[in-house]
C-alpha cells in the first residue's frame, strides 16, 4: 500500500508527528490540501515538500535552479501561456514534451497542451518559488492587465493560433453570434458535452462533443476569462473581452461544478450595438409618458422588477439616457457595468476588496449626485442607504427580484425596511417580463377561440371579428416562428391610500386589490394583449410569461 504525502515526510524525518497532527488540523479548517496547509505554515523544506508530493502523486521531481534549459523548447510553449499558466517545458525526447508544474492539479494543462502544441505531453512538478524564478529568466516578467487572454482577437483568416480546441472555442462564439444568442450552456453529460445557445430567452441545443474535449475546452475558456485553471471544486466567475468578425463582445462568464464535471454559462453582450432606447423596448404611447414622468421627479424611488434576464438593467439604462444632459449629474453602482454610457459615472461593485453596493451609495452621497443607480437592492443595508438618499433629495433607480410589482413594497420590508420609510420613499414600481417577437416574414392570421380572448381579458363582444396572429415558422427565423423580443410592464404608481396601506403593514393582496381597484396598477397582461392585439406577439406567449391559470385551457 503506498504511502500518504503525511506518512513519507514523517518516515523520512522530515515532520514530527505532532507538526503533522498541526498541519491536518490547519487543512481541515481551511479547506486545504495537505501540501497547501504544510506550505503556508512553513512546516517542512520546499525542497524536501515538493519531492516527496512528486513521489506520492507518481510524477517526475524536476529542480529549475540547476542546469538550463535549450532554447528549441522553450520556443515549443508560447511565452504569454508559460506565464499565464505558469509552466516551463524542460526537455523534450522522442516526441515527448515534459513540462514543470507547481500543482499536480495543473495536470490538466497536460491535455490542454497536448492540443495545442500537437505532440505528446506529460508533467513533472517543481518547487513553486523555482518554477516563478524560472519563468522570469526565461520568458521575462508576467505583462500587465491587458494581458492576451483579454485581448484575443478572433476574426476570420486571423486567429491566434491553429490550435483544434482555439478553433472550437472561435467556431462557437461564432455561431452563437450568429444565432442571435444571448448566452451559450456548457453543460458535460456522462457521454457527451452538450452546448446550447438561449435564442429569444428559450434554450436550443446548438452542438454535442466527444466528452474528451471537456477538460480542454473549458482550460481554454478559463484561461480567456482570467480564472484559475487548476481550481475545479468551487464555482468561478470572470469576464472574456473578444471581437468576433470585427464586432466588440463583452463576455461574463460563470463556472458551477457539476456531477459530470465543470459547466460554463456565458452571457454575451454585443458592445458595437447602441443602447435600446424606451421606446423600441416596448414602452406603449401612454406607457412611455407615464415612465417619463416618474423618472422626472425631484427625488424618490423608481424600482424595476423581474427574474434575471427579463430586460431590467436595459430599462434602467433607458432611464438614465434620457436624463443624461450636462446639468444633470449621474452615478451609478453596478455588478457588472454592461455598459459604459459617455456623461455617466459608473463604479463597478467588487465584494473582493469590500466594494459593496452599501460602501459605494455612501461614499456616492459625499460627490452630490442628481441621480443614483443601484444595480440591485440585495440586502438591509443597501436598502437602508437607497431610501435615506430618496428621502435627502436625490432620485434613485434599483431593481429588485420580485414576481410583479406590489411584491416590491412587501419586498422590502421582509428584508427589514422600516413599512413608514417604503411608503414615503417609493414612487413608482416597474415589473416587466420579455415575450418573443412574432417573426414578421410568417406570422399568420387567425380567429381566435373564446378561452384566448378571455386570457387576455377580453370581452368577446369587442374583439368579435378580430384576426390574433400566431407562430408558424420558416426560414428566416429558423423554424421557431419568432425573431427577437419585446418587453410587456406592469406599473404601479404609488397614492395616497396605497402608502397608508403600506404603512399599516396591510399585506400584499390588499396593496394588490386595493391598487387595481383606483387604476394605479397596470397588469402585466393588460399589456402583453395589446400587443397581441397589434400583432407583435401571440396569445401563448403571453400566457407563458405571465402565468396565467388559463393557460391550461389554450
Amino acid at each position: 500500500m503506498s504511502q500518504t504525502l503525511g506518512e513519507m515526510l514523517v518516515a523520512s524525518g522530515a515532520l514530527s508527528e505532532a507538526a503533522l497532527r498541526e498541519a491536518q488540523a490547519y487543512q481541515r479548517n481551511g479547506g486545504l490540501r495537505l501540501d497547501e496547509a504544510l506550505s503556508k505554515l512553513a512546516l517542512v523544506d520546499e525542497g524536501t515538500l515538493y519531492r516527496a508530493l512528486a513521489k506520492e502523486q507518481g510524477l517526475p521531481f524536476v529542480d529549475l535552479d540547476k542546469g538550463r534549459i535549450a532554447p528549441e523548447v522553450l520556443a515549443r510553449v508560447p511565452p504569454e501561456t508559460a506565464r499565464e499558466q505558469g509552466l516551463v517545458p524542460v526537455l523534450e525526447r522522442n516526441g515527448r514534451l515534459v513540462v514543470a508544474i507547481e500543482d499536480p492539479t495543473k495536470r490538466i494543462l497536460v491535455d490542454q497542451l497536448r492540443f495545442a502544441l500537437g505532440v505528446e505531453v506529460a508533467a513533472a512538478l517543481a518547487q513553486p518559488s523555482a518554477l516563478k524564478r524560472a519563468i522570469a529568466r526565461y520568458y521575462g516578467a508576467v505583462p500587465a492587465a491587458d494581458t492576451v487572454a483579454r485581448s484575443m482577437k478572433v476574426e476570420d483568416g486571423d486567429q491566434e493560433s491553429d490550435a483544434p480546441i482555439v478553433r472550437l472555442v472561435t467556431r462557437t462564439f461564432q455561431q452563437a453570434l450568429e444565432a442571435r444568442a444571448s448566452d451559450i450552456h456548457v453543460e458535460p453529460g456522462r457521454v457527451a458535452v452538450r452546448v446550447r445557445f438561449r435564442v429569444d430567452g428559450l434554450l436550443r441545443d446548438a452542438a454535442e462533443h466527444p466528452l474528451h474535449l471537456h477538460a480542454p475546452l473549458i482550460s481554454r475558456l478559463k484561461i480567456m476569462a482570467s480564472m484559475d485553471i487548476a481550481e475545479r471544486r468551487k464555482p468561478q466567475d470572470g469576464r472574456i473581452g473578444l471581437t468576433v468578425d470585427g464586432r466588440e463582445i463583452d463576455v461574463r462568464c460563470s463556472i458551477l461544478p457539476a456531477s459530470h464535471g465543470e459547466t460554463m454559462v456565458m452571457r454575451l453582450l454585443d458592445r458595437s450595438r447602441s443602447l435600446i432606447s424606451l421606446r423600441e423596448l416596448g414602452f406603449e404611447d401612454d406607457d412611455y409618458r407615464w415612465f417619463r414622468r416618474q423618472i422626472r421627479r425631484p427625488n424618490g424611488i423608481v424600482l424595476v422588477t423581474g427574474p434575471t434576464g427579463s430586460g431590467k438593467t436595459t430599462t434602467l439604462y433607458g432611464a438614465l439616457t434620457e436624463l443624461n444632459r450636462p446639468d444633470v449629474k449621474i452615478l451609478t453602482a453596478e455588478d457588472p457595468v454592461e455598459y459604459h454610457i459617455p456623461g455617466i459615472n459608473q463604479v463597478q461593485v467588487n465584494t473582493r476588496i469590500g466594494l459593496t453596493f452599501a460602501r459605494i451609495l455612501k461614499a456616492m452621497l459625499r460627490a452630490a449626485p442628481n441621480v443614483i443607480l443601484v444595480g440591485e437592492i440585495r440586502d438591509h443595508e443597501t436598502a437602508e442607504i437607497a431610501i435615506q438618499s430618496a428621502l435627502t433629495g436625490h432620485l434613485v433607480f434599483s431593481t429588485l427580484h420580485t414576481n410583479d410589482a406590489p411584491s416590491a413594497l412587501t419586498r422590502l420590508v421582509d428584508i427589514g425596511v422600516a413599512p413608514f420609510l417604503v411608503s414615503a420613499s417609493v414612487q413608482a414600481v416597474v415589473a416587466q417580463r420579455l415575450v418573443r417577437r412574432l417573426c414578421r416574414e410568417c406570422a399568420e392570421g387567425y380567429t381566435p377561440v373564446e378561452a384566448e380572448v378571455r386570457a387576455m381579458g377580453f370581452d368577446p363582444a369587442l374583439v368579435a371579428g378580430r384576426q390574433f396572429k400566431r407562430a408558424r415558422g420558416c426560414r428566416a427565423c429558423d423554424g421557431s416562428g419568432y425573431k427577437g423580443r419585446i418587453a410587456v410592464f406592469e406599473l404601479l404608481e404609488m397614492d395616497a391610500a396605497i402608502r397608508e396601506l403600506v404603512f399599516r403593514e396591510s399585506g400584499l393582496e390588499a396593496v394588490r386589490e386595493r391598487a387595481a381597484a383606483s387604476g394605479a396598477l397596470r397588469p402585466l397582461v393588460q399589456d402583453g394583449a395589446r400587443k397581441v392585439l397589434r400583432g407583435e406577439t401571440s396569445v401563448s406567449e403571453v400566457v407563458r410569461v405571465t402565468r396565467l391559470a388559463a393557460g391550461e385551457d389554450l
